[in-house]
């Protein structure tokens, strides 16, 4: 159904349609911003995908002893 979607031509397309709203100076600024965008949320789904080591650590740890009376 969507066979041929993102073809060289139409990314082509789609940049030079950018150029044309965008501009040359605005264009940079927006890729890099999305670049950190991705990076960013690659990084928080690392971090959701992988338990943190601070909680099984606690459980790791012996409780003190109770003090009976």
């Amino acid at each position: 159904m969507l066979d041929g979607l993102l073809s060289p031509v139409h990314l082509v397309f789609i940049l030079i349609l950018a150029l044309l709203i965008f501009g040359p100076r605005r264009l940079p600024e927006i890729g890099a911003s999305l670049g950190k965008s991705i990076r960013e949320f690659r990084q928080a789904m690392n971090q959701i995908g992988r338990p943190t080591d601070a909680p099984a650590e606690e459980a790791k740890s012996p409780l003190p002893p109770e003090s009976s009376k």
